[in-house]
C-alpha cells in the first residue's frame, strides 16, 4: 500500500518550512516512527517520522526546497521489502570494458549543477568539488551524508593534493574570493527580530557591577551536596533568575509589554534564557520561574541546552516570555548592550567574572566582579525603574540570603 509522506501541520505563525536533510534514500527500508527527514522552520527543526514499516519508494522534494503544510514529500510503500540491489561488481568480471565507461560517467552525474541546494551549499562551505565524491543517491547524485563522510575521512587517505601543491601559492594579484550562501531560516528570523527591536522600541541600556564573592562562596561550600541531592550542578544562572524575579516583583513595568495602545502587566514570571546552538541563538522560556527552586531552574536550563544542541526544542519552548537573560560571559564578553526580545520590555545581560581591585569598607580588596547591563524599552520603563531594577538584582546577588527570605 502506497502512503504519501506529507509535511505535518506547521506551528502557529509559521507558513512554510525548508527541507533540511533526508536521513534515508529511495529504496531504503524504514521502520515505524523512524525519522525520515528534517524540516527547518523559523525557530525549530521538525522531524518527519515514518507512519508505518516499509520501503521509501520515492523522494519528491529534495533538500533545500521550500514546502508548506500538506505538501507531499515522498512515497512510502507499506510492508514492502527493500528492492534487491544490483551487483555492479559482477559485471566488470564478465566485461572489463564496462568499468571505464561507468567511471567516466560518475563525475558527470555528480557535477554541482545536478546536486540539491543543501549539497551545493555544503560543498561550497567545505571547499570540495562534487567530482571528488562518489554519490549514493538516485542517479548517482550526492547526499549530504556522502559529503560529510568524505570530509570526515582521514587525511592520509588522500595524499594527492599535498603532492600536487607542496607549497601554498600566493594569491594572484587582484584575486578576491567570496562565498555567497543563502541565510538559514533561523538566521533570517534572528535578523528580522533584531531589526524589529531596533526600529520599533525606544531601547536604552543601564549598567552596574556586582560583587559575586558571596554567591561563589555559597557555591563552593554546597556544590557537592547540591549535586548529590538534586542530580544537577549548582551554576550561576539560577541565582540570576531568582534575583531577576525578585526585582520584577518590585517593578512590574519591567515585566510588562506593550500591545497596541495598551500596557499588559503580567502576573507571572516567564524568563527567557538565551541559549547558543549550531543553528543560532534561541531563547527557550523558563515558565513560572518564581515557583521554581534553584535545583528546578538548573535542571530546566541543562535540558534547554541539551535539546538546543540536538535541535529538539519545540515552538512551545520558544513562545512567550516576559523578561530575558543572556550570558555573554561564557564566551569571554566583558561588556555589551543586549538587544530586546519584543514584545518584552527588558533584557538582562551577564558578562565575564573578572577579579578586580575594589574598595570595601574603606579597604582595597580583590573581588570577583561582573558588569551587568539591562536594556529596556523607554516607552514603558522609566529610567528610575530600570536603574532600581538592576540595583535590586545586584543587591540580591551580593547578599544571597535575600533570595531565600524574599527581601
Amino acid at each position: 500500500m502506497a502512503i504519501e509522506i506529507k509535511v505535518p501541520n506547521l506551528p502557529e505563525s509559521v507558513s512554510s518550512a525548508t527541507v533540511a536533510e533526508w536521513h534515508v534514500k529511495a529504496g531504503d527500508a524504514v521502520s515505524r516512527e523512524q525519522n525520515l527527514m528534517d524540516l527547518e522552520t523559523d525557530k525549530v527543526m521538525l522531524e518527519v517520522p515514518a507512519i508505518a514499516d516499509g520501503v521509501l519508494k520515492e523522494i519528491r522534494v529534495e533538500a533545500g526546497a521550500t514546502v508548506q503544510a500538506g505538501d507531499v514529500l515522498g512515497i512510502l510503500e507499506e510492508g514492502a521489502a527493500p528492492a534487491a540491489k544490483e551487483a555492479p561488481k559482477a559485471e566488470p568480471a564478465k566485461n572489463e570494458a564496462a568499468a571505464p565507461a561507468t567511471a567516466s560517467a560518475a563525475p558527470q552525474m555528480s557535477s554541482e549543477d545536478g546536486q540539491s541546494p543543501a549539497v551545493r551549499k555544503l560543498l561550497s562551505e567545505l571547499g570540495l568539488s562534487a567530482s571528488q565524491i562518489s554519490g549514493s543517491g538516485k542517479g548517482g547524485r550526492l547526499t549530504v551524508e556522502d559529503v560529510k563522510n568524505y570530509s570526515a575521512a582521514p587525511k592520509a587517505a588522500a595524499p594527492a593534493p599535498k603532492a600536487a601543491a607542496p607549497a601554498p601559492a600566493p594569491r594572484p594579484l587582484g584575486a578576491r574570493e567570496e562565498q555567497r550562501v543563502p541565510m538559514t531560516r533561523i538566521r533570517a528570523r534572528i535578523a528580522e527580530r533584531l531589526l524589529e527591536a531596533k526600529n520599533t522600541t525606544a531601547m536604552l541600556t543601564t549598567f552596574n557591577e556586582v560583587d559575586l564573592k558571596a554567591v561563589m562562596d555559597l557555591r563552593a561550600k554546597y556544590k557537592g551536596d547540591f549535586e548529590k541531592v538534586h542530580g544537577v550542578k549548582l551554576g550561576f544562572m539560577s541565582f540570576f533568575v531568582r534575583a531577576a524575579v525578585e526585582a520584577l516583583k518590585k517593578f512590574p513595568a519591567v515585566n510588562a509589554s506593550i500591545d497596541g495602545s495598551d500596557i499588559v502587566y503580567h502576573g507571572y514570571y516567564d524568563i527567557g534564557i538565551a541559549v547558543s546552538s549550531d543553528r543560532g541563538l534561541v531563547v527557550p522560556i523558563l515558565r513560572d520561574a518564581d515557583q521554581l527552586s534553584l535545583a528546578g531552574i538548573e535542571k530546566a536550563i541543562v535540558d534547554f541546552g541539551t535539546r538546543a544542541k540536538a535541535n529538539k526544542l519545540t515552538m512551545e519552548d520558544l513562545t512567550g516570555g516576559t523578561f530575558s537573560i543572556t550570558n555573554g560571559g561564557i564566551f569571554g564578553s566583558m561588556m555589551s548592550t543586549p538587544i530586546l526580545n519584543p514584545p518584552q520590555s527588558a533584557i538582562l545581560g551577564m558578562h565575564g567574572i573578572i577579579e578586580r581591585p575594589v574598595v570595601v569598607d574603606g579597604q582595597i580588596v580583590i573581588r570577583p566582579m561582573m558588569y551587568l547591563a539591562m536594556s529596556y524599552d523607554h516607552r514603558i520603563v522609566d529610567g528610575r525603574e530600570a536603574v532600581l531594577t538592576l540595583r535590586t538584582i545586584k543587591e540580591c546577588l551580593e547578599d544571597p540570603a535575600k533570595l531565600l527570605l524574599q527581601l
